[in-house]
């Protein structure tokens, strides 16, 4: 039974180290190590070996065992060999070019030959090594001293398997690793993962012989929780433990936070063929998605590991969240973030067409001070009610294991064309070719009349819907720590985005210095409004943009379709208002069939995504980004989406810019980016692991260290530190 621990089999070409070099390069063994064996005493037997150039053998794989009875043998005598440091078995000693072995001993009177079962391997210099090999030889013995007769026939002996190793032959000829050792690994729970080997039948696994390693940012391996197994006597390592059938195997996890993370398993193992040969220490990499939730790991002294250091003093308390990173802001902190967050947010482009319309409803106010207060707390509350409904509906879809951010509405493409509808109804309402009542829209009267507090309240919720795309300075942090909180605090600071957002509006109705100062109604009035409707339709052509990159021209087709209908609707609407209730049911039903394919563009299928990427682009994924750091090298992640007003701005004044390409070229940086404008959980995960909430999320790692986040508006010199820094 023959079972060599480190040896490298015939089939070691297709080994990780050895895949780019082809079988037809390595010669038959017998002749990389022609062997013969003669006897020019009865008492002494010599073995050469002449080695091909460019091959060699191993002094310490070399052996023999004499088979014939009437031969009293002593050990093999061997010459010294040339030093070496051996990647699979240390410091070794190697043969080249020629090399004899004495075997002496006494044989008994009259016995006219004996059998020997040589052992022996060597390597290529190419880098691939030969199994074990065994010959059985069978030597003339001389009749008396001094007379050396030749050998019998069969290469300096008899070969009574032509060379043939006995273990190989009787287990059959060893089998890719791939194929006699099969592993898969996948999530069990956030905080488990369940591995399972499967040795082919007639191979078995060794329980001792093995390690892990999880690349995952604050998730850590813990040991391997192996079954029971046989035990097994090996011929290199004694009694041991083995697995002939598939093993499932549980790997505990050890987390420092409770994040949604990407990961890289890699499982080191080795196993051997039964009767036959064994295998070299095999890596197997598995890319794995964490999910949000487990057990945060306790410190020694119970503390959670990543403590707050900001926990109030004398109490033992964090205002921070469970699972935060150690650096979270205070409740209170956070807070006054979401609420400088939410003031900035007013100057983002993709809030500037709701803005206009509440910034002509307080003109048409024309200082009154009682209806400026009415429209700014009515606008407010509008603002607060749809902030605290998309932050509990996103914190109760993640309770769900839906991991989903700011904006996730946005990805759903039904959403984008009822968004699509809604710009264009109220452009036509501004455009002055419908009004829209009360009566029509259930939610008081027109957004373009004087009054109506149902106006401003809507003119609030529009506002935080169109502003779901961009992210402003501050609200990143503080959306992280709310999406990390218990729901009540995260409720409290979406309510702060919210009132941030409102500030602005809420100051002008209760500050009549600042009221004083807007313009007084007139004519200009009408044709304020007018214009006021070209953003509005502009704005619903970009959104339909980002449904044709979601969902293709169809999608388009069927939301034009939808957009014709509501405009006849609203018409027949406008026309029916002095008529009968049929005329109005009519109008409706043509409203109602209008928003049907907001309905099939929801249940369209995505394209197929196109494989090419812009010329010095890398698509992301998580086991490239893993190789790439492997390899040492820089890499500059940009997590984008179609419908981010914030990342295409930033993509135009920097990223698309010759700047950042030489600054690239500089650091010697790979540009990775990832499309978040569809759902994608490969992406999300990626934007947990680095507390981030929504696109954009701008990240370098350096070739060595930790990444580095960037802010969410970039400029040239902070993209040129950034990577300058990197590639030092």
């Amino acid at each position: 039974m023959t079972r060599w621990l480190t040896a490298l089999l015939a089939l070691l070409l297709i080994a990780p180290a050895a895949k780019a070099v082809d079988e037809a390069d390595l010669l038959p063994i017998d002749e990389a190590f022609a062997l013969t064996a003669r006897a020019p005493e009865r008492g002494r037997i010599e073995l050469n070996w002449r080695i091909a150039e460019g091959y060699y053998l191993y002094r310490h794989r070399m052996g023999v065992e004499v088979l014939s009875m009437g031969f009293k043998s002593d050990p093999l005598g061997l010459p010294d060999g040339i030093a070496y440091t051996d990647e699979f078995f240390g410091d070794v000693e190697t043969y080249r070019d020629d090399v004899t072995a004495v075997l002496t001993g006494a044989a008994a009177d009259g016995v006219p030959s004996i059998e020997l079962k040589v052992k022996y391997q060597g390597c290529a210099d190419i880098g691939i090594c030969y199994p074990p090999h065994t010959r059985t030889l069978r030597v003339a013995l001389p009749a008396d001293a001094g007379v050396a007769p030749a050998a019998l026939p069969g290469a300096g002996g008899i070969d009574l398997l032509g060379g043939t190793n006995p273990a190989i032959a009787a287990g059959g000829l060893p089998l890719p690793e791939n194929q006699a050792f099969r592993f898969e690994a996948i999530v069990d729970t956030a905080d488990r993962l369940a591995l399972r080997f499967t040795p082919a039948p007639g191979y078995y696994l060794y329980r001792e012989r093995n390690s892990v390693e999880l690349q995952a940012e604050g998730v850590h391996a813990g040991e391997i929780q192996w079954p029971p197994s046989q035990p097994y006597f090996d011929e290199h390592f004694g009694n041991v433990e083995v697995y002939f059938d598939p093993v499932d195997a549980p790997l505990p996890l050890q987390r420092e936070h409770t994040r949604a993370v990407p990961a890289v398993l890699r499982v080191t193992f080795q196993g051997c063929q039964d009767e036959g040969i064994c295998y070299p220490p095999m890596t197997r990499e598995v890319a794995l998605h964490l999910p949000a939730g487990g057990t945060v790991a306790q410190s020694p002294a119970g503390a959670p590991s990543g403590a707050n250091p900001f926990s109030a003093e004398g109490k033992g308390e964090s205002f921070a969240p469970e699972g935060a990173p150690a650096n979270a802001p205070t409740l209170w902190f956070a807070m006054l973030l979401a609420l400088g967050g939410g003031v900035i947010l007013n100057l983002m482009p993709c809030v500037l067409p709701v803005l206009s319309l509440k910034a002509l409803s307080l003109a048409q106010g024309g200082g009154n001070h009682r209806k400026a207060r009415s429209q700014a707390l009515w606008y407010t509350a509008g603002v607060l009610v749809s902030f605290a409904a998309v932050g509990a509906a996103a914190l109760a879809l993640r309770q769900a294991g839906l991991a989903l951010g700011w904006g996730f509405q946005l990805q759903q493409p039904g959403v984008i064309a009822a968004l699509a509808l809604v710009m264009v109804a109220i452009g036509l309402s501004l455009s002055g070719v419908v009004s829209l009542g009360a009566s029509l829209a259930g939610a008081g009267q027109s957004l373009t009349e004087k009054t109506g507090p149902a106006g401003d309240f809507f003119t609030g919720v529009l506002a935080v819907v169109v502003a779901s795309p961009c992210t402003a300075p501050f609200m990143g942090t503080a959306l992280a720590f709310a999406f990390a909180a218990s729901p009540a605090v995260a409720i409290g600071v979406f309510l702060a985005l919210g009132l941030g957002l409102a500030l602005p509006f809420l100051l002008i109705g209760f500050v009549p210095a600042l009221a004083a100062r807007l313009p007084r109604p007139g004519a200009w009035m009408e044709t304020f409004k007018h214009l006021l409707a070209f953003p509005m339709y502009l704005t619903a052509v970009w959104l339909l943009w980002v449904l044709a990159k979601q969902r293709g021209a169809d999608a388009i087709g069927l939301a034009l379709v939808g957009a014709v209908g509501l405009g006849l609707g609203l018409w027949l609407w406008e026309k029916a208002r002095f008529k009968g209730a049929l005329a109005k049911s009519l109008a409706v039903l043509v409203v109602l069939a209008a928003l049907w394919p907001v309905v099939v563009v929801q249940r369209m299928p995505a394209p197929a995504k196109s494989e090419a990427v812009k010329e010095g682009v890398v698509a992301y994924s998580a086991e490239r980004l893993a190789q790439l750091r492997r390899d040492g090298r820089v890499v500059f992640v940009n997590m984008t989406a179609d419908w981010c007003v914030s990342c295409k701005a930033n993509e135009r004044t920097v990223l698309g810019r010759d700047g950042f390409r030489d600054a690239l070229e500089r650091a010697g940086a790979v540009y990775m980016v990832g499309d978040w404008t569809d759902v994608d959980p490969e992406i999300t995960a990626f934007l947990e692991s680095h507390q981030a909430v929504g696109v954009p999320l701008y990240v370098v790692y350096p070739k060595a260290g930790e990444p580095k986040v960037l802010p969410t508006l970039l400029t040239q010199a902070i993209v040129d530190e950034a990577l300058a820094e990197a590639g030092r």
